[in-house]
């Protein structure tokens, strides 16, 4: 067959093979990732051998890493690397050094290598983890804005920037010290030359390029000059002794900053997409099965080796710069692999003699094997969290490190506003905000983020805001709203479910990251979930209308109607499975289980807003799935629980416990005209230290304590025996009468002890009044 004509079709057959791969993955809600990889096993040369110019098919699958490392560079922008500049450099530095010098010396110990410089060699292979997995896997999560997401990217940045270094000296490693100085020193000078001559470069060069581009409108010109920057910048470090890959993300870093960046990234995604998952199919034709399997018990324990010996580098490092633990532990986690760019490393380490055939198939074999497991790893890691929280000696140890880094002086104590996010869109909140002389309190994650804070004089808690601990410094449960703007899913949600178990009643709006996650964020609890792009084309769309001569009455009215009908008319139509499957993956992250409901419980027949679950035992209810096999995602509060139902709920597990009481009737369910309200314990009430039991007043109104949160801790159908304290939140069940009633006698309560502050004779008159229902009220 014609030479030209094989790489064709050697092309098309792995593209073929990784989109059937991925596809299976797909079906079996497996990374995709797995899939290429595996496709690439399978039409390699030791599968079925389809694949005849192997070198062609790597060369073009170089393009995958490139685009993939240039479309990252595009995204994280310089003024991104500066917020993790100090973990970057100090922990990536600290962990490439630390990694050699370990491997080294287990090396020598073990009598694995023959000499230093080996151990070094494969120090250095060991340090470096898979940008493009974890790149991959941050992605596809949307997760790349997290603090473990960035963190986890800033090491990575300073691995790829290693390779060129490790490249340059590992000709010179079995040299005297002498010329390995030297090479470290010329590496070391090309390096910071690139740079030089990259940032000026960016600032001079590239944006009058993009534009004269832009100038022409022509989508492909425009394509055809960034993809061109793109591969010349690559190229050129590829002259310098550096690597391809190093210099595709300094041409996205250049762009980055450009007016045109949002533009470039959108051009490039799908090139990106295609060459990546060429990428990963060519290394899985790198992979031999069959030597896998000859050694499999020997590549296992060095899967073992590397993943535990890189998680106890990485994640203490990660902590000495002040990241929480979750944050620490997850990065530890991410990175505990070796990474694609080892094979680069290890194939010029064979060539040089540094290592055998053999060791550099274990090499192969055991990197492949890490590839594969860390999209399952990371894709555990809140199931992992979720598991450790229920231990409770687990519990308290995460906690207390999940506690406030930084707390400011003034912070506001009741009726402000909590921000949870300092981004750009948290800023204009607090500026609008400030501008009415509203008291409001920022929780930010990010120390850049917190400095700006500090330089506005503005109450801050340097925190996790999805911390309970975060959030009851901000004292939430004094609030008089909340807006979480924060930069991941994940985290938006969690902060949405546990500031409603600190405040139930907390009034709180929520940026939605995609349109996908409205519906969970509204059944979580928020009053009010907006959505940037589709506010946008509302207001665009009003400014539209009402030019044209529609009266602003009627473009406001609306406008809030579909706000009010959450963007449904905006948002695409979407199949079942679909938004059945979105819902599946985001509440897998959270505390969630599918409840069968009992035959004679006591919630049948009762709608979701009769019923409400939320208030009673904390936990959301996201989906219904009937006797007959339907399945209601979402519900609305009109939705009636039927015989047979199983209840998607998402809470906590004393929270599900409670939920579990009420369902089987072993927790009273109040009646249905009666009505709930949280009430929260004032300090100054006399009602502080005694027994549920000793309560008058609300036994003689008929009201029940349903609950009490207790230092978002939920206490479901509390004991006549159980003691309020200060803080504690009622939930206080009864008519609508009653509750007022009830509720000024608590506000009795606090006056006469306020009043016993300034006349001590009126403490028996005081008590009797709050035993006797508070019939007159104790008068300053």
């Amino acid at each position: 067959m014609q030479e030209d004509f094989r790489l064709i079709v050697d092309l098309v057959s792995v593209l073929a093979a990784a989109a059937a791969g991925g596809l299976l993955a797909a079906l079996l809600k497996q990374p995709v990732l797995l899939g290429y990889l595996l496709a690439g096993m399978v039409v390699g040369p030791t599968g079925l051998g389809l694949i005849k110019e192997l070198i062609q098919v790597e060369t073009l699958a170089q393009f995958g890493v490139a685009f993939l490392l240039f479309a990252l560079g595009v995204e994280f922008s310089f003024s991104e690397l500066k917020k993790v500049k100090n973990i970057s450099l100090g922990g990536g530095g600290l962990q490439i050094a630390l990694t050699i010098l370990v491997t080294t010396l287990v090396a020598i110990g073990m009598g694995w290598v023959a000499s230093p410089a080996q151990g070094v060699f494969l120090g250095g292979i060991l340090s470096l983890s898979s940008t493009a997995v974890v790149l991959k896997c941050l992605m596809e999560r949307n997760e790349t804005g997290t603090p473990h997401g960035q963190v986890m990217l800033g090491i990575l940045v300073v691995q790829d920037l290693a390779l060129g270094l490790m490249l340059a000296v590992l000709p010179a490693l079995d040299k005297p010290v002498e010329e390995i100085s030297l090479a470290v020193g010329w590496a070391l000078l090309q390096t910071g030359l690139f740079a030089l001559a990259a940032v000026a470069a960016g600032i001079w060069v590239i944006p009058p390029l993009l534009r004269l581009l832009a100038k022409t409108e022509s989508r492909e010109l425009f394509l055809l000059g960034v993809v061109a920057i793109c591969l010349g910048i690559a190229l050129l470090t590829e002259h310098l002794g550096l690597s391809i890959e190093m210099g595709a993300f300094v041409a996205g870093l250049m762009i980055s900053e450009a007016e045109y960046a949002d533009q470039t990234l959108t051009y490039v995604e799908p090139l990106r997409d295609i060459f990546a998952a060429l990428f990963f199919a060519s290394i899985g034709m790198l992979i031999d099965p069959f030597f896998l399997w000859s050694n499999l018990e020997l590549i296992l324990g060095l899967v073992a080796l590397v993943f535990i010996g890189k998680f106890i580098i990485i994640t203490p490092l990660v902590r000495l710069f002040r990241y929480p633990l979750k944050t620490a532990l997850i990065t530890g986690l991410g990175l505990a692999q070796i990474g694609e760019f080892s094979f680069v490393l290890a194939s010029e380490g064979q060539s040089l003699g540094l290592v055998s055939r053999r060791v550099y198939l274990l090499i192969l074999g055991t990197t492949a094997v890490t590839l594969v497991l860390t999209p399952f790893v990371l894709r555990s890691v809140p199931k992992l969290f979720d598991w450790a929280e229920s231990l409770p000696w687990m519990q308290r140890y995460l906690e207390r490190t999940d506690v406030p880094l930084g707390i400011a002086d003034n912070l506001p104590t009741q009726n402000h506003i909590v921000v949870c996010g300092y981004g750009q869109i948290g800023r204009n909140i607090v500026r609008l905000l400030q501008d009415r002389d509203y008291p409001v309190l920022v929780i930010d994650q990010s120390e850049s983020r917190i400095q700006q804070v500090r330089e506005a004089g503005l109450p801050y808690i340097y925190g996790n805001a999805a911390s309970l601990h975060v959030l009851e410094k901000a004292g939430v449960a004094q609030a008089k709203g909340m807006a979480i703007a924060l930069p991941d899913p994940m985290s938006t949600r969690l902060c949405l479910k546990r500031s409603l178990e600190v405040a139930p009643d907390l009034d709180i709006v929520v940026r939605a990251n995609k349109d996908k996650d409205i519906e969970l964020l509204y059944q979580l609890g928020a009053k009010e979930v907006v959505q940037p792009e589709f506010e946008a084309s509302l207001e665009l769309s009003a400014h539209l209308l009402n030019g044209s001569g529609l009266s602003l009455l009627t473009v406001q009215k609306d406008v809030q109607e579909v706000r009010n009908s959450h963007y449904l008319e905006l948002r695409p139509e979407r199949p079942s499975y679909e938004i059945s499957r979105d819902l599946k993956a985001a509440t897998d992250e959270m505390n969630s289980k599918w409840y069968s409901l009992p035959e004679d419980s006591p919630l049948l027949g009762m709608t979701i807003e009769e019923t409400d679950i939320r208030h009673l035992t904390g936990v959301s209810l996201v989906a219904i799935r009937r006797a007959g096999g339907a399945e209601l995602d979402y519900p609305d509060s009109l939705t009636t629980l039927e015989q047979g139902d199983r209840l998607l709920i998402v809470g906590e597990p004393n929270e599900v416990a409670a939920f579990d009481e009420l369902a089987k009737g072993e927790a009273a369910v109040p009646a249905p005209n009666a009505s709930c309200q949280w009430i929260q314990m004032p300090e100054e009430s006399l009602m502080v230290g005694k027994t549920i039991a000793q309560i008058d007043p609300l036994r003689q109104y008929g009201i029940r304590i349903q609950a009490v949160r207790r230092e978002g801790k939920f206490l479901r159908s509390p004991e006549d025996e159980v003691t309020l304290q200060e803080g504690d939140r009622l939930l206080l069940c009864g008519s609508f009468h009653a509750l007022i009633q009830a509720r000024d006698a608590i506000c009795s309560a606090v006056t006469a002890r306020v009043a016993l502050k300034l006349q001590p004779s009126l403490l028996s008159e005081a008590m009797a009044e709050t035993n006797g229902g508070l019939e007159k009220q104790v008068e300053l």
